[in-house]
């Protein structure tokens, strides 16, 4: 019996180990602007509405009341499309992907999108975005929308692990003002989240501020924090927030950013080690 305590408080204090540093006790890895002009400030929102999920009310009045400048709706299918048509008079640049299979996705922009791109990194019926964000003085933001399909009985992580590398390394080569968000099944301290961010270079807001559980909103006792937004070092952070429900099994997150020139100085960005490069490595080989 001593021996199967010691087991269980050791295993214990691992796990607390590895989500310390996403609580308020510890350092912030994404740095807050103190004060930000308007013209610098870009904020997204980012919601699983749960495919089965009809309270589309809901999520108009969200997207309403906050005002976001960014939306990326998941598990949004032809119904979700239909119902979201009156955001498309306050947001004139969308790109919609709706699926009956729980991988559908709509986006939603104030500022003008380039090259926007529905692709399937692994799967055909995955889908994932990536655009280019126009800023009113002309500079380019790189967008990632993904939600790539999570472990479950009888299929491994290994395409989510896989797709997650294969946007982390094309941030890295670009190395621009870079947003990835969206629900990647995937908690905050994981080892494929620790690789992608190191491989990525991006930051995560998360850090030193708090766990932000997004799912599940059913069960208080049983959260996790699935749904992220990370992003290079050239924006700080004005603000974050997990939101309230609006009939889904995810919380809606929100986050506020600030393109500040001196942004850049104030961050130290994620390095992949060597070993995080052989890893990467595997995890692609193991989906070919």
């Amino acid at each position: 019996m001593l021996i199967l305590a010691l087991v269980m408080v050791g295993a214990l204090v691992l796990q607390a180990s590895h989500i310390l540093p996403f609580t308020p006790i510890w350092a912030t890895q994404a740095k807050a602007a103190r004060t930000c002009d308007p013209g610098e400030r870009m904020s997204l929102l980012v919601l699983n509405v749960l495919q089965s999920n009809r309270d589309y009310g809901a999520a108009l009045n969200l997207v309403a009341s906050r005002s976001p400048d960014l939306v990326l709706l998941l598990e949004t299918d032809e119904s979700w499309r239909e119902a979201m048509a009156p955001m498309r008079d306050r947001y004139p640049e969308r790109v919609e992907q709706p699926q009956d299979n729980t991988y559908g996705l709509l986006f939603y922009s104030r500022f003008p999108l380039r090259d926007a791109t529905v692709r399937h990194l692994l799967q055909e019926d995955v889908p994932s975005l990536r655009t280019a964000i126009v800023l009113p003085d002309g500079e380019h933001v790189t967008f990632h929308g993904l939600h790539p399909r999570p472990p479950h009985p009888g299929h491994s992580s290994a395409p989510r692990d896989a797709e997650l590398v294969m946007v982390a390394r094309e941030v890295a080569e670009t190395r621009g003002p870079t947003i990835v968000a969206g629900d990647l099944n995937d908690v905050a301290w994981s080892r494929t989240n620790a690789l992608f961010q190191n491989i990525s270079g991006l930051l995560d807001p998360r850090q030193g501020r708090g766990l932000f559980s997004t799912f599940h909103a059913r069960y208080p006792f049983a959260r996790w924090p699935l749904d992220h937004v990370f992003y290079s070092e050239h924006f700080l952070l004005s603000g974050m927030e997990r939101l309230g429900d609006v009939g889904s099994d995810h919380f809606p997150i929100w986050v506020e950013l600030c393109r500040a020139p001196h942004a850049s100085a104030k961050q130290e960005t994620p390095e992949a080690s060597t070993e995080d490069h052989r890893d990467a490595r595997e995890a692609i080989e193991a989906v070919r």
